[in-house]
């Protein structure tokens, strides 16, 4: 059975809740570009990025026309690449909630 690069892809990103995991991403992804906005661990974040890349792109480390063996290399990447993001994007939530309750606590009012 031949499976395409981008079923392959798909499989990968049902992965421990992947696709809910993509709004976080989209905002974290944000929040880095923004001035004192999250600072995520790089590896974490670039990695997974060149993994994407690496799969879109017509070029390949083993040929994908060889059984097995030719998917396996795509499989193996994701296997890395997407724990690596879910890892950063809980961080990011939990970043996110620290950061919204330390502004609610400096906008009380001392009352005497």
């Amino acid at each position: 059975m031949k499976l395409s690069k981008i079923a392959l892809a798909k499989e990968a990103f049902k992965h421990k809740g992947f696709i809910q995991k993509i709004p976080v991403i989209a905002r974290m992804m944000k929040s880095v570009m923004s001035k004192g906005g999250y600072k995520p661990e790089y590896k974490n974040v670039i990695l997974p990025g060149l993994v994407f890349v690496y799969l879109i792109s017509p070029l390949d480390i083993l040929p994908d026309w060889i059984p097995v063996i030719g998917v396996l290399d795509d499989l193996a990447l994701l296997a890395l690449a997407i724990p690596m993001l879910i890892s950063e994007a809980e961080k990011f939530v939990a970043w996110e909630a620290e950061l919204k309750n330390s502004k609610q606590i400096s906008e009380a009012e001392i009352i005497s």
